[in-house]
Parts: C-alpha cells; sequence; structure tokens
C-alpha cells in the first residue's frame, strides 16, 4: 500500500487502485450458513453509497459521533470504511445517547433509541436484505442505500490527525489507526499481499478490528471473518481454512 495512505479510506483509494477484483472480505456467519464474498471493488462501493448516504441523507459532518452497535460482520466493515471517508467519528459499541447518528442491528434497536439524531437500522440478513417491516423510528439501511451514488466525495477535506474511531473506550485518529494496523501487521501473521487472516473476534476492542479489517487491508491482504465461530466444530474450520487459503488466523 502507499506510504502516503493517513486513513483507513486512503488504504481502501489503494487497495482499489492496485487490484480491483481481488478479495478484500470473505465472511460468514456459523449461525445461518451465510457466506459472503466481496472484492475490493465491491466493498468499495458499498462504502461509497454508505458514505453518501451518511453524507447527504443523514447530514453527517466531520466531528460528527456515528454510534455503531453492530457485530462483526461485512456491512460493520462497511460502515467503519464511510464513516472514514466522511470524517465522522466511528463509536463502536458506544453510547447512542450521546451520538449524532446511530447505527443499530435487529438486536440492539431498543438501546439505539436513545439517540436523538438520526437512526438507521440494518436487519443483517443475507445478501443485505432488508427488514419485513421496517422498524418504528428508523431509516432501513437495505432500503435507503441502493440508490446512492456509486462514488463519493466529502464536502470537507478528512483531517487525518483528528478522532476516527472509538472502540472500549480507546479513542484513535486516522493516522493511528493506519499506523498501528501497519505496526501490528506481521504479529497477526500477515506478511504483505496475498495474506489471508481468518478472524472470529469480535468487533468490540481493537484487536478484534485490527484483525477483522484494518490490518489485512493495510498490507494488500484479506479477511475471512467468521461471526459465531465457535459453531464450527474444529475439522469443519480446518477445511475453511484450507478451502479459503488461509495463511494466519485470530481466534
Amino acid at each position: 500500500m502507499n506510504a502516503t495512505d493517513r486513513t483507513p479510506a486512503d488504504l481502501l483509494r489503494s487497495a482499489l487502485a492496485a487490484d480491483p477484483g481481488r478479495p478484500l472480505v470473505t465472511f460468514y456467519d456459523d449461525a445461518t450458513g451465510e457466506r459472503v464474498e466481496l472484492s475490493v471493488a465491491t466493498f468499495a462501493n458499498w462504502v461509497a453509497k454508505t458514505a453518501n448516504l451518511l453524507q447527504g441523507d443523514l447530514a453527517a459532518a466531520p466531528g460528527d459521533r456515528v454510534c455503531l452497535l453492530l457485530p462483526a460482520h461485512w456491512q460493520t466493515a462497511v460502515w467503519l470504511l464511510a464513516c472514514s471517508s466522511v470524517g465522522v467519528i466511528a463509536d463502536v459499541g458506544g453510547d447512542p445517547g450521546a451520538a449524532d447518528v446511530v447505527v443499530s442491528g435487529p438486536d440492539s434497536l431498543e438501546a439505539a433509541r436513545a439517540c436523538s439524531g438520526e437512526r438507521v437500522a440494518l436487519a443483517l440478513r443475507p445478501l443485505g436484505g432488508r427488514f419485513p417491516q421496517t422498524p418504528a423510528g428508523f431509516a432501513d439501511y437495505a432500503v435507503e442505500v441502493p440508490g446512492q451514488g456509486d462514488r463519493f466525495a466529502p464536502f470537507a477535506p478528512v483531517d487525518p490527525e483528528e478522532p476516527a474511531l472509538i472502540t472500549a473506550g480507546r479513542e484513535f485518529s486516522g493516522a493511528e489507526v493506519v499506523e498501528r494496523a501497519r505496526a501490528e501487521a506481521t504479529a497477526l501473521g500477515l506478511t504483505g499481499p496475498g495474506s489471508r487472516l481468518l478472524s472470529g473476534l469480535p468487533y468490540d476492542t481493537w484487536e478484534g478490528l485490527n484483525a477483522g479489517l484494518y490490518a489485512p487491508l493495510a498490507t494488500g491482504g484479506s479477511v475471512v471473518l467468521c461471526r459465531n465461530l465457535d459453531q464450527l466444530g474444529e475439522d469443519a474450520l480446518a477445511k475453511r481454512i484450507e478451502s479459503e487459503r488461509v495463511t494466519a488466523t485470530a481466534r
């Protein structure tokens, strides 16, 4: 990746320029049997649409706090990069009552209602499906995002030194996210392009976010992101590691 990349959104732009067709995020949910594979280009398209939704319809601006009440999921990864693209703070598992926007999965809707700002709900159904009935007081992400533009340009330049991520009470600037992701990649077994990390870690700590998104993105690698991995037996896991050409694991 480019040494000049200072934010996660920069890393994604470099990945898109280098090899748009390669896999970036392969997602499994071992409670439902779902598997989704997103190339760099497909992932970047979701990020652009989500960033346009965030900046346009939700009127989020640099410095605003976006509370993400979401599990380790490919759509959560999209939202993290969309937040970086706009310049807002992604507050993972934070206090929705202190947020300007809340983005909730189906299991945290009641908690999300504490947000007095805009509220977005994700059904987290296979293939990005919508809710059978939109939760009251929320916009359904799967309804709102398809019509958004495929290209994104921020209204204001994103400052890499400003706060970009909060997780488990720790705050990081965009530049710190990139620097730490690069610095910790080798310890995760990510040695450069072609590295493929299987992560079963939740997204509620820096370690989970780094293994499940940032470090693979920072090194030109890819991630096999597994939710509910504890429901997969060791033999099935070994087969997945082989079939997905995994080179390192974080569990």
